[in-house]
């Protein structure tokens, strides 16, 4: 694109904080595609205990490098910013909005013991899911929280600022303390269907903490708008707005139009997520379906496992295959890998909640052990934790027409059929891969288009601007589906 039609052009930002980078896009929603991108990568802290950690310095440096390499006019022309950022992790600042601690993840299993104070502090789990319409899961904000009054005690004691990884990028774009419903009905300390943060829970952690806890805004009200600071540092324009944002899977919603009823989003990352809206609160947390909100204003239903491709890089790895041939090799194996089982519990899980689980490769005999059968079973068992998820969404009355799957493992066909035949639904893929990026730019236009006196339907939006691949639709094949009915059950077993 030349500079000069770069200078007509106008772009919503869409920013992903994800696990492993940061990502930016720059979408031109006049022309309906993207105009540029920039990542950059994020180091992880992980410890044997559980401990997944980062710092938010690594934030602020990496949202740094990704605008320097945008040029003068690219950044010039953005309206508006919209972030997406990993869930349920705590920022923890103190009075001047200096860090306190590392950032404590959505994978970090090292607070399994302050989620059982929690869950008695609040007498019992039936107790705890009429609070937060969740269980007290270690994944949560509510026990990192805990978690650093009792193991930091100094620093807890400076505790001013409670954010998420997004509110946190927030708020080094606005400098304001906002928090949206979306990314916080994840915390663990706020009840999504009454729309209000849970004293109980709060009490239950520290008597100052609903003290120092942010308000709540609308879906498509702006956090705040650009400081000059922030401007000056990152090169963009001054004064415009930065939408609600939300969490990865909020705005991956957004991303893949999964803002009204009839099909579902299945996303294949590190962490493994299905989801869909709806306009009523839904939720079974015994059968892993959390009762998160949307950042759309409605409810997003969603199962969260947190082995998902980790278990086919792990065992790719192992065996020193590329992608491509691990792919190739699972492709040659039959359906349920003729009895090898793998269950990928290599980060603990959160569904079913074993956060000290672990992983193992069973059923194997002289007759079945293989690569082939290993890598097959490495990839089934991602979609089996999806398949459990599915069960309960059709248990309580939720039934998709399709499944719109997005992230790194989207892109194997060979596990597109194998969710379309484990499923026994069409597996559609986005044309854009990036649907939290998509989400928080489509978000960012929603907001804007509010704030300019103009506001829109955010599914029409989505309906405008999403397209599907063409030729990659996996239907079900009624012998595979079948034969994933027998292996499921095994895996269950």
């Amino acid at each position: 694109m030349s500079d000069t039609r770069i200078m007509k052009a106008m772009f919503v930002a869409g920013i992903d904080m994800g696990t492993q980078s940061i990502k930016i896009m720059l979408y031109d929603w006049k022309a309906k595609k993207i105009a540029a991108t920039a990542q950059q990568a994020l180091d992880l802290i992980a410890e044997n205990d559980g401990t997944r950690e980062q710092k938010a310095e690594w934030y602020a440096a990496a949202l740094d490098a990704c605008f320097a390499s945008f040029s003068a006019a690219e950044k010039s022309g953005i309206r508006a910013i919209g972030i997406s950022g990993h869930q349920h992790g705590l920022v923890p600042l103190d009075a001047s909005g200096e860090p306190l601690y590392n950032v404590k993840l959505w994978n970090d299993t090292s607070t399994a013991e302050e989620c059982l104070l929690l869950t008695q502090a609040a007498g019992g789990d039936d107790a705890v899911i009429n609070e937060i319409c969740n269980l007290m899961l270690p994944g949560f904000t509510a026990p990192k929280i805990l978690w650093l009054k009792r193991h930091k005690p100094d620093a807890f004691a400076k505790l001013h600022y409670i954010m998420l990884p997004h509110d946190y990028l927030n708020w080094l774009f606005t400098g304001e303390y906002k928090a949206e419903q979306g990314d916080t009905s994840g915390t663990a300390l706020y009840n999504g269907k009454n729309r209000a943060w849970s004293e109980k829970i709060c009490h239950a952690i520290d008597k100052k903490l609903s003290s120092i806890l942010p308000p709540c805004i609308n879906s498509d009200d702006p956090n705040g708008f650009v400081t000059e600071k922030a401007a000056h540092r990152f090169g963009i324009p001054a004064g415009i707005p930065v939408s609600s944002g939300g969490g990865d899977n909020m705005m991956g919603a957004i991303g893949t139009g999964t803002v009204e009823d009839g099909f579902l989003t299945m996303s294949l990352g590190t962490s493994g997520t299905l989801y869909g809206y709806s306009d009523t609160s839904i939720a079974d947390p015994k059968h892993g379906i959390s009762g998160f909100s949307s950042s759309t204003g409605g409810y997003l239903p969603l199962l969260c496992t947190m082995n998902c491709t980790v278990a086919s890089e792990e065992i790719r790895t192992l065996f020193d295959m590329s992608v491509k041939d691990f792919d190739t090799a699972a492709a040659e194996a039959s359906a349920g890998a003729d009895g090898v089982v793998v269950l990928p519990f290599f980060n603990g899980e959160r569904t079913p909640n074993l956060p000290a689980g672990r992983a193992s490769i069973m059923g194997i005999t002289s007759a079945n052990s293989s690569r082939k059968n290993i890598a097959r079973a490495a990839l089934e068992s991602a979609i089996f934790g999806m398949r459990g998820g599915l069960d309960a969404f059709n248990a309580l009355g939720f039934n998709a027409r399709e499944i719109r799957i997005i992230g790194g493992g989207s892109k194997s066909a060979v596990w597109r059929q194998m969710a379309a035949d484990i499923m026994n639904l069409p597996i559609k893929r986005p044309e854009n891969d990036e649907a939290a990026a998509m989400g928080g730019a489509l978000q960012a236009l929603w907001c804007l288009m509010k704030h300019e006196g103009n506001p829109g339907n955010i599914a029409k939006l989505c309906a405008e601007h999403i397209t599907l691949r063409d030729g990659e639709c996996a239907m079900p094949n009624p012998a595979q589906v079948a034969a994933y009915t027998r292996a499921y059950a095994e895996y269950n077993r």
